[in-house]
């Protein structure tokens, strides 16, 4: 087996690439985001590991998406894509954090020929990797530490530049299934745009032509996105990009992108000037992977829709034509959500299909829509994306339909199909999707916001010595540990009416997330501090965090 490793390669490479000696790493769900000035040790790892996957899946093309998506621009990160463009499979993030956390090259070695043992690896098919990065001014660097490891394992290198998070995730798909009945398309950036442009292109035909929409770029890879994809969209679409300043120091997400605007609930303020009453607009994150809608109602107030709001709109206009096609017996939508859902959004969707919760993370929400014939998945955060099954992809493909209303919805589900990037949240393609069924519906802004009324809603967060100590169950819904402490958040739950609260661990940092919902504003906002406060006198939290209200 070692005689198949460039055992000597490694070493030589790893040296350049030491691993700082009082840095501890974890791969999670975004897989390893921290600091970009601590990254280096982990970027030539994970080319290693990445080698070693594709060999272990026959020479299959994995994917290493380097981005930090909405964090500072300080940050960085990196995470692997399976080679149907989804999430790394779970039993392999250990592999990630073990090599990540190898303390000298002796250590990585014995590291990386364990997980050769165990994983049973053939050294001798071969290793492909295609890989990418975001805006930011550490990618660089960075991507020479993942070229390193890359060439210490004997990988074929294919390097996509600077792009989208879910660009990334959809060459990976396109290039696995190249030549085979599950193409996805072509394997390249142009196919990636042309793809989704040509579907958006057919499913708007004949409707009226939108208002141009505005679109918040968190001065990111977006940016670069938004004005290639603008010209294939032609007359169909006209898009108004703002904060496209992807080479100036700090701009990151600095006050603009969708997490900004979904955490302070607020307009971005470089887009003041721009939005105008009755206008809609939309803002993407970092990378392009999240996307918040909003608009400006009569009385000139900001109104915000979003990943709550998308899955109402998409689930319910999916449910139609999947009714007027007479598929409905043959196809079940249904949508999956997590406690994070406003309940107002839970109720909508619950009276019109089958729902389901599970807990926080990408991962659990994703498996979670393959279970159902077509799932629709949306966090509140603006990241999500529509999953049609194998077997429900077969059924659009074959139908034979008897009437013109059912050709027509048959046509708009197979395009659907091409317009939603099912490998991962992608807001370029969210956004076309957002915008194709608000021209079917004929709905403004207001009209779309009008489906439900969201709760009032308040997060909190609370820093604590141990986040361990915060045990959950039911979808993360119920607190079983530390003991005794969910009977009091349900005490204060029925003194507030319409009252929801629900306390979860952070998976990342010693923090406790406290969110909140109620009948009115002041309600939820009184409800979260409180029981931010009975986080804070349970766990002995840290003074600078106590909530304010409670200090």
């Amino acid at each position: 087996m070692s005689s198949q490793l460039q055992l000597q390669e490694i070493a030589r490479l790893s040296n350049n690439h030491p691993k700082p000696a009082h840095l501890r790493y974890q791969y999670g769900t975004a897989g390893f985001r921290t600091l970009a000035s601590v990254l280096d040790s982990v970027l030539f790892r994970v080319g290693i590991l990445a080698g070693l996957r594709s060999r272990k899946l026959d020479g299959k093309t994995i994917g290493v998406m380097v981005t930090a998506s909405h964090n500072p621009e300080e940050d960085n990160g990196v995470k692997l894509v399976d080679t149907r463009g989804e999430m790394l499979e779970a039993s392999w993030e250990a592999h990630a954090s073990t090599l990540a956390n190898a303390a000298t090259t002796d250590d990585l070695i014995e590291a990386i020929e364990a997980v050769v043992r165990s994983a049973r690896i053939d050294l001798s098919k071969p290793a492909r990797v295609v890989y990418g990065r975001d805006t930011r001014p550490s990618g660089p660097a960075l991507v020479a530490a993942l070229d390193d490891g890359l060439t210490a394992v004997g990988a074929e290198i294919r390097n996509a530049g600077v792009v989208t998070t879910p660009i990334l995730h959809y060459l990976v798909r396109a290039i696995n299934t190249k030549g085979t009945k599950d193409a996805y398309g072509d394997d390249s950036e142009d196919g990636y745009y042309d793809k989704l442009s040509g579907a958006f292109k057919r499913l708007v035909a004949g409707k009226q032509t939108p208002s141009p929409l505005i679109v918040d770029c968190a001065n990111g890879v977006g940016a670069d996105a938004i004005n290639k994809i603008s010209p294939q969209l032609g007359e169909s679409l006209k898009l108004m990009p703002h904060n496209t300043s992807t080479s100036t120091p700090g701009a990151l997400n600095n006050s603009c992108g969708a997490d900004y605007v979904k955490t302070l609930q607020r307009l971005p303020p470089s887009l003041a000037n721009h939005l105008k009453a009755g206008q809609r607009g939309c803002s993407l994150d970092g990378d392009a992977d999240r996307l918040m809608y909003f608009y400006i109602d009569e009385r000139n107030q900001f109104r915000m829709l979003d990943g709550d709001k998308i899955a109402a709109l998409v689930a319910g206009f999916i449910v139609d034509l999947v009714k007027t096609a007479n598929l409905d017996s043959n196809v079940k939508v249904g949508v999956v959500q997590t406690a994070y859902a406003n309940g107002s959004s839970t109720k909508y969707l619950a009276e019109r299909l089958p729902v389901r919760c599970v807990p926080t993370g990408v991962k659990h929400l994703h498996h979670a829509a393959e279970r159902f014939d077509v799932g629709v998945y949306f966090e509140a955060n603006g990241h999500g994306t529509v999953l049609f099954s194998p077997g429900t992809q077969e059924i659009l493909a074959t139908h034979e339909p008897t009437t013109p209303a059912q050709s027509t919805a048959l046509n708009h589900l197979r395009n659907l199909t091409q317009l939603i990037n099912q490998t991962v949240g992608d807001a370029i393609s969210d956004m076309l999707l957002v915008e194709a069924v608000l021209a079917h519906r004929s709905y403004s802004g207001l009209e779309w916001d009008s489906l439900y009324v969201d709760l009032p809603n308040r997060l909190v967060k609370v820093v604590v010595e141990d986040r361990h100590a915060f045990q959950t169950e039911d979808a993360e819904r119920v607190l079983v540990s530390p003991k005794g402490l969910q009977n009091k958040i349900d005490d204060l739950v029925r003194r507030h009416d319409g009252g929801r609260s629900f306390v979860r661990p952070s998976g990342t940092e010693d923090v406790v997330r406290v969110y909140a919902e109620a009948a009115i504003k002041s309600q939820a906002d009184e409800l979260a501090f409180r029981v931010a406060g009975l986080v804070y006198d349970e766990a002995g939290g840290d003074p600078s965090s106590r909530p304010r209200e409670f200090l």
